[in-house]
């Protein structure tokens, strides 16, 4: 499953929900036209988790994904308190476990719940039982496609929290380490937390067991897999930056595209393959208002598809009639 190039491309997935300070990421999760169900399965699994918006595709004029004018776009989700997207994009990507999401909850009777439920239609990836690193794990694929790390707080009462984890394999692997140290330099707030490397007797040797880095307050895990794995990353699961400005736009846009490749409608990969959307908040608004479906948001709407690097001057004078 590599990443290929689609003749169509969806637009940046688009949060409706009210913008928080600082540079929040939430990843993106890549549907045909599952957005909905995959929001009400995760909300009916998940403690401490609601559906905050639904945005739609514009009633005037076709969109790039081939979906029905006026049809469910995007659909915004917290999950304990964590944000996510999920996009009706179209069949071109599949969501694949090189990005898998760590679900830290409270108890070993909340990991057999949520890991059951989640491998219902699913499979499991590693078996419920006891492991090192956790008194109750497993690692499960959803009916989705979407892989989860459920596992047991290691401290007893400490709050849920969901975050991605980022697994380094074929042509990257050995690389997780430098991506941690790279985001983490993106961020203005960004740190590695933890590096825990491979010994000679496990591995090849410096390579990462386990990382995590604070990226915006956020945790983010990354590992190297030795094992051959013929899924790499794509836009199956892409994490997507809230930006307040322009210059904030420029920032990670110019630093994430470095080595990568730059995309259209906020769109971009990394030098790892890695997929991002920057997105600024201003265009959120834009959506938000009249519930998407005013003649301001169908001009911005049209305007971001003529982009790569979304221009929040061009995007507003769209919005306001001015071009």
């Amino acid at each position: 499953m590599h990443d290929t190039t689609s003749p169509q491309e969806a637009p940046a997935s688009i949060r409706v929900d009210d913008a928080t300070s600082g540079n929040t990421i939430a990843p993106c999760l890549w549907c045909d036209d599952q957005a909905e169900k995959i929001a009400e399965l995760y909300t009916g699994v998940f403690p401490d988790s609601r559906i905050t918006a639904v945005a739609h595709y514009p009633e005037t004029f076709d969109n790039p994904s081939g979906k029905p004018r006026g049809s469910v776009m995007t659909v915004e989700f917290e999950l304990a308190g964590s944000p996510f997207t999920a996009l009706n994009g179209g069949p071109h990507f599949t969501i694949n476990p090189t990005i898998s999401f760590f679900a830290q909850v409270r108890s070993v009777q909340e990991v057999d719940r949520i890991a059951k439920a989640l491998a219902d239609g699913g499979s499991y990836l590693m078996d419920l039982g006891a492991y090192p690193w956790s008194p109750r794990y497993a690692w499960v694929q959803d009916r989705f496609g979407v892989s989860w790390q459920v596992m047991a707080s290691p401290e007893a009462g400490e709050p849920a929290a969901i975050f991605p984890c980022l697994m380094f394999a074929g042509d990257v692997h050995g690389r997780a380490e430098e991506a941690l140290q790279l985001y983490a330099g993106v961020f203005p707030d960004g740190r590695v937390d933890a590096l825990e490397h491979y010994g000679a007797d496990e591995g090849p040797e410096g390579t990462i067991k386990h990382g995590r880095a604070s990226l915006t307050g956020q945790p983010l895990v990354a590992m190297d897999s030795h094992r051959e794995h013929h899924a790499r990353f794509n836009k199956g699961v892409s994490l997507q930056i809230l930006c307040r400005d322009q210059k904030e736009v420029d920032h990670f846009w110019k630093a994430l595209s470095e080595g990568g490749e730059e995309g259209p409608c906020g769109w971009l990969k990394d030098r790892f393959g890695v997929s991002w959307q920057v997105v600024p908040t201003r265009f959120i608004e834009m959506v938000k208002s009249g519930d998407g479906a005013g003649p301001g948001y169908e001009r911005a709407f049209r305007a971001m598809l003529e982009m790569k690097k979304l221009d929040v001057a061009a995007l507003q004078a769209a919005y306001d009639g001015e071009a």
